[in-house]
C-alpha cells in the first residue's frame, strides 16, 4: 500500500472537480508530513480518478484537478 493511500482515500472520498488543499490540509489528511517523495506518488491519484495540477511551494498549496 502506498505511504499516501490515506490521503488519496481523502482526495476521492470528500472531494469533487478542481480544489486546493494547503501542505498542512494534506499532511493532516495524510497522517504523515508531506515530503519530496510526494512528488513520485503524486501519479498514483490518477488510478482515485484526480491528479495534481500544481504544487505552490511559495503558498504552500496543491491544486487538484477531478478527472
Amino acid at each position: 500500500m502506498s505511504k499516501y493511500h490515506q490521503l488519496w482515500q481523502y482526495i476521492k472520498d470528500n472531494k469533487n472537480g478542481d480544489f486546493e488543499l494547503s501542505f498542512d490540509e494534506i499532511e493532516k489528511a495524510a497522517g504523515l508530513p508531506i515530503d519530496h517523495s510526494f512528488l513520485r506518488y503524486k501519479k498514483e491519484l490518477l488510478d482515485y480518478g484526480f491528479e495534481v495540477k500544481k504544487i505552490s511551494l511559495k503558498n504552500k498549496t496543491v491544486k487538484f484537478h477531478q478527472l
